[in-house]
Parts: C-alpha cells; sequence; structure tokens
C-alpha cells in the first residue's frame, strides 16, 4: 500500500518524486528538446507578426500571437519548474511550489485559451462571411484575447489564494501536489468544453470543405467540365491542415485529461503517476507544434518571413493586405455566396 495513502501525505512532495534515474534522464531529455524547439518556433512566429504590419493589422494574426506567446512563455516555465521537481527533486514551500504551478497553468490554459479565439475566427469566417468583418475587428480582437489572458491569469492563482486542499483541509489530487479535488474538476471541465468547441469548429469547416467539394463535382459534371487543379490542391490542402488541427488536440490533451478524469474517481499509483509525468510532455509537444500548423502553414507569414530575410537584398514580396481573416477559405465561401470577399491564405497553403 502507498504510504501516501495510508498518511494523507498528498501534500508531501517527496510523494510525487517517483521518477527513477533512467526516467529523469528521458524526461529531462524530451523536455530539453522540445523547449528548445518551442522557444525557437514562437520567437520566429513573433518576430514575424511584429515586423509585418500587414499581419498586425488582421484580428486573426492577435490571436496566433497570443497563441505563440502562451506556448512560449509555458515552454520556458514548464521545462524550469517539471525538471526542478523530477528531476533535481526541489522542495519548495507550498506558496512557492504553488505559484510556479500557477505560471504553468497560466500559460497552458492561454494556449487552449488562444486555441478557442482562433477557432472561433475561422468559424466566423466560414458559417458568417459577409459578416465577418464586422464581427471580427482588431478592437474586438485584442479585447478578446486580453479578457481570455486575464481569466487564464485569475483561474491558475486561485490555489495559490486559498483553493488548495492543505489551506481547505480537503480531499487533494493524487498527481498534483497540494490541488484541492474540486479545482481540478473545475480546470478539468473548463478546458475540456473549450477543447469541444475547437473539435467541433474544426469539423464543421471541415464538413463545409467536404460539401463544396461535393457541389463542385457535381456542378462540373454537368457542364462536363473538369475541377481546376489549383481548386482541387486547396481542397486538398485545406483538409490536411484540419486535420492535423483535430489530430494534434486529441493526441496532446486527450491522454493527460484522462489521467486526470480518473484521478477524481480512482486511486492513482506511482506506475499511474510515473505515466502522468510522460503524459505531461503532450503538453510541452502541443506548444512544440502549434506554430507549426497554425503560423509556418500560412502563405504570408512564410512571404513576411523570406521579407524579413532578404530585405537588404531589396526583394520582398508582397502581402495581401486585407483586414479579414487569415484562412484559406476560397473553396469553401462557395456555399455560402460568391459575392463575399476572399480571405487571406492562412492554413491551406
Amino acid at each position: 500500500m502507498d504510504p501516501c495513502w495510508i498518511f494523507n501525505l498528498a501534500d508531501n512532495m517527496e510523494c510525487f518524486m517517483i521518477l527513477t534515474p533512467s526516467q529523469q534522464l528521458a524526461v529531462a531529455i524530451l523536455a530539453l528538446t522540445l523547449g528548445t524547439f518551442t522557444v525557437l518556433e514562437n520567437l520566429v512566429v513573433l518576430c514575424v507578426i511584429l515586423h509585418s504590419q500587414t499581419l498586425r493589422s488582421r484580428p486573426s494574426y492577435h490571436f496566433i500571437g497570443s497563441l505563440a506567446v502562451a506556448d512560449l512563455i509555458g515552454s520556458i516555465i514548464f521545462v524550469y519548474s517539471f525538471l526542478d521537481f523530477h528531476v533535481l527533486h526541489r522542495k519548495d514551500s507550498h506558496n512557492i511550489f504553488l505559484f510556479k504551478l500557477a505560471g504553468v497553468i497560466a500559460s497552458f490554459t492561454a494556449s487552449v485559451g488562444s486555441l478557442f479565439l482562433t477557432a472561433i475566427d475561422r468559424y466566423v469566417s466560414i458559417h458568417k462571411p459577409m459578416a465577418y468583418k464586422r464581427i471580427i475587428t482588431k478592437t474586438k480582437a485584442v479585447i478578446a484575447f486580453s479578457m481570455m489572458w486575464t481569466i487564464s491569469i485569475v483561474i491558475s492563482l486561485l490555489p495559490l489564494l486559498g483553493w488548495n486542499c492543505k489551506r481547505l483541509g480537503t480531499v487533494c489530487s493524487d498527481i498534483f501536489p497540494l490541488i484541492d479535488q474540486k479545482y481540478l474538476m473545475f480546470w478539468i471541465g473548463m478546458t475540456s468544453i473549450l477543447l469541444l468547441f475547437i473539435i467541433y469548429a474544426y469539423m464543421f469547416i471541415l464538413w463545409k470543405s467536404h460539401h463544396h467539394a461535393v457541389r463542385m463535382l457535381s456542378r462540373t459534371s454537368q457542364r462536363m467540365q473538369t475541377v481546376r487543379p489549383d481548386q482541387a490542391r486547396m481542397d486538398l490542402r485545406l483538409a490536411k491542415t484540419l486535420v492535423l488541427i483535430l489530430v494534434a488536440l486529441i493526441i496532446c490533451w486527450g491522454p493527460l485529461l484522462a489521467i486526470m478524469v480518473y484521478d477524481l474517481f480512482g486511486k492513482v499509483n506511482d506506475f499511474i503517476k510515473t505515466i502522468f509525468a510522460f503524459c505531461s510532455m503532450l503538453c510541452l509537444l502541443n506548444s512544440t507544434v502549434n506554430p507549426v500548423i497554425y503560423a509556418m502553414r500560412s502563405k504570408d507569414l512564410r512571404r513576411a518571413f523570406l521579407n524579413i530575410c532578404h530585405m537588404c537584398r531589396g526583394a520582398t514580396q508582397t502581402l495581401d493586405s486585407s483586414a479579414e481573416s487569415d484562412w484559406n477559405i476560397k473553396s469553401v465561401r462557395g456555399t455560402a455566396g460568391r459575392a463575399g470577399t476572399d480571405g487571406g491564405n492562412c492554413l491551406s497553403d
């Protein structure tokens, strides 16, 4: 029987330092490797967005920039805190530990929140293309991600401000030191709702794209014409990007949330704690793949990056100056009416 269960020592840090030396080496290599890539990728994304006036004028890139900031900060805090705890076995005071944990919670909550705002942006651009510019403005985008960051920070500070099992004398989590199970349930519920909406939004866009492709094939068959190659490639790229988004969300968050839910209803032993420690790397992996999926697949962002690289040569490429969502929905908007203004090229390139 685990002594942490017998003596109710869930606030004892040693009960959570369960990795063997070989496991510590493995997580250290994983964390440092993924962390390095994550920092470099998100720094590049932020530098390109900040340098390009055209990209800064687009609401969609405010959300992508917010995502890059969250992933950048989250990767740094997570790698430092994770290795400090599991590898170096630092035993901080309860307040210091909860402060470090708050940084991790705030960053990853803001990351999911930024994905949520990005999904809303793209859902509106598909569902109401004619009203997109009126609904999604630069000012509204700034207000939205400012509120999202404020909420994320407040939620992350709740355990430090008193909502913890040590202060309240309530049931503690078996996978997070000092964390009250009701707080964990609250965070799981909030994150799950956001992730479910993100999945729904992109499933809707995928369905809309498929529906439009079927209509295009039907019309061209009736007119005895062929589908344009560029149109077919556009639909294929959009579908690939949407599948990447959905797969990344499920792989990176599914196992973590499953173990957290199990913690609420069952007893967690050292083996499950070890699995959870390794699964925590999936949060870092999500921050690593986000720039690839959401930013680097954007044609305009790649052009802006090349403009920076070739600025000294005076060879620059023109970006689409449209302030509309950077989401290539030319292949989808046919279902909503061709009178709408075409969007940018965010993910399907």
